[in-house]
C-alpha cells in the first residue's frame, strides 16, 4: 500500500518540480493536490462534527444521567448517534486516510533529488535551523483542531497535547516534509472556513423552509 502512494507521489513531486524548477514550489503544489483528492472526506468530516456540536447538550445530558452507569452511557450514546445517523468515527477518517499521503510523502523526500533543495530560508533536505516551520506546525494545528472542535472534554485535552507534540516532531523531520505538513494545516483551515459558511447557510435555509 504505502509503496503504491510512494509511487504516485514521486511521479508527482517530479511533475511538479519540473513544472516549477523549485522543489519547494512543487512540494507545496502536491500538497494542494492531495487536500483537493481528499475533500469529499473533508466535507463529510465537517457535516459529522458539525452534527455533534448541535448534539453536545443532549450528550451532556446522557453523561449527567448516567455517570454512574458508564456501559448503560454508552449504549444511550450509540442510540442518540444512530439516531441522527452520525457517525461517531468520521472526524477521525480524514486524518487516517492521510497518513498513507505523508508517510509515503516522507520516503519520497528521503530518496527525490533535490537539485534545488534550497525554498526561502530551508534546505529542504535537512531539519530547519531556525524552527520557523515546526512552531508554524503547531501554530496551524492548533488554529486547525480549534475549528473542528465539538467541545467534548477529550478533545479539549488533545487540543493542548498535539500541537506541542507536533511542534517537537516537527524539529526532528526534515524541512520538506513540515513543509508540507504547514501547507496542508493552512489549505484545511481555509478550506473549513468555507465549508462551515456554507453548512452555516444550508442550516439557515432549512430552517426559513
Amino acid at each position: 500500500m504505502i509503496e503504491f502512494f510512494e509511487g504516485i507521489l514521486l511521479q508527482l513531486l517530479v511533475f511538479f518540480a519540473d513544472l516549477t524548477k523549485s522543489s519547494g514550489l512543487a512540494i507545496i503544489l502536491l500538497t494542494i493536490f492531495i487536500r483537493l483528492v481528499l475533500y469529499p472526506l473533508t466535507l463529510s468530516q465537517s457535516k459529522s462534527l458539525a452534527a455533534m456540536r448541535e448534539l453536545q447538550p443532549k450528550m451532556e445530558e446522557l453523561q449527567r444521567k448516567y455517570k454512574d452507569k458508564p456501559q448503560e452511557y454508552q449504549r444511550k450514546l450509540m442510540e442518540l448517534y444512530q439516531e441522527h445517523k452520525i457517525n461517531p468515527l468520521g472526524g477521525c477518517l480524514p486524518v487516517l486516510v492521510q497518513l498513507p499521503f505523508l508517510w509515503a510523502l516522507f520516503r519520497v523526500l528521503q530518496d527525490f533529488p533535490l537539485e534545488q533543495r534550497q525554498f526561502l530560508l530551508w534546505d529542504l533536505a535537512e531539519k530547519d535551523p531556525f524552527y520557523i516551520l515546526p512552531v508554524l506546525s503547531g501554530v496551524t494545528t492548533y488554529a486547525q483542531m480549534r475549528m473542528t472542535a465539538t467541545g467534548d472534554p477529550t478533545q479539549r485535552a488533545m487540543l493542548l497535547i498535539m500541537p506541542v507534540f507536533l511542534m517537537w516532531i516537527s524539529a526532528q523531520f526534515d524541512a520538506g516534509l513540515v513543509l508540507y505538513w504547514v501547507v496542508s494545516n493552512l489549505f484545511s483551515i481555509g478550506q473549513q472556513y468555507l465549508i462551515n459558511k456554507q453548512l452555516a447557510a444550508a442550516k439557515k435555509g432549512d430552517k426559513a423552509g
